[in-house]
């Protein structure tokens, strides 16, 4: 059963290679980046890819991205998301492929290779394979503005007043930096993507009033 990776730690990807080698899986490639590794599974069309969320450059949602447009390329490939974060907008629209083949996992809360091992051939043969955290997750927040943090709140609460990046930080007391630190985490929960870059400070606040049932303008 041949797997790509996409893990940039190498420490973790060299240690995945070994235990999986060890259960009988081929590891066709392991990609450090987001643009390897959707060029990997291009080239080797594995039978099932490992992938963590957060890759280079930006170390924030490119990999899951990269899953989920691996995935439109190659409709059905299995995908195993091994990460220490929950990202409950991404995880939604993986499970929302009726096609199965996915699972998320959190790299703290795996301890058993043999367990391991199974989950991604349950994976690889089109099942699931998911962590009750991610699912208790998923479960406690059903509007994604809930996923947001109380700082991500008080940010896009002060989007909505119409407020910019350096009055936001003036109001919060952070730096301009974390200021658009916490906006990137609120677009990626919101799920408003690159894309949208020209309309997602409107979408987002959109969404706030929505949550809180106040009518935009027209």
């Amino acid at each position: 059963m041949r797997v790509v990776i996409a893990e940039d730690n190498v420490l973790l990807s060299s240690g995945l290679e070994l235990l999986l080698e060890s259960r009988g899986f081929e590891i066709a490639a392991v990609a450090t980046d987001a643009p390897a590794f959707i060029a990997a599974v291009e080239a080797h069309r594995p039978d099932v890819t490992i992938v963590d969320v957060r890759l280079p450059p930006g170390f924030r949602d490119e990999g899951i991205r990269a899953a989920l447009q691996a995935r439109r390329d190659h409709p059905g490939l299995p995908i195993l998301v091994l990460s220490q974060y929950v990202e409950q907008s991404y995880a939604r629209r993986l499970l929302a492929d009726t096609r199965g083949g996915i699972g998320y996992l959190l790299k703290d809360r795996v301890s058993r290779v043999a367990e391991f091992a199974e989950a991604l051939r349950r994976v690889a043969d089109g099942g699931t394979a998911m962590d009750p955290e991610v699912i208790a997750q998923l479960l406690a927040h059903s509007d994604p503005v809930d996923a947001l943090t109380l700082r991500e709140r008080e940010v896009l609460a002060l989007m909505a007043e119409g407020h910019d990046n350096a009055t936001i930080a003036k109001r919060l007391f952070i730096t301009d930096n974390a200021v658009h630190k916490h906006i990137g985490n609120v677009f990626l929960k919101l799920e408003l993507s690159v894309e949208d870059s020209g309309h997602r400070r409107v979408l987002a606040v959109l969404a706030y009033l929505r949550r809180h049932g106040i009518p935009a303008a027209p």
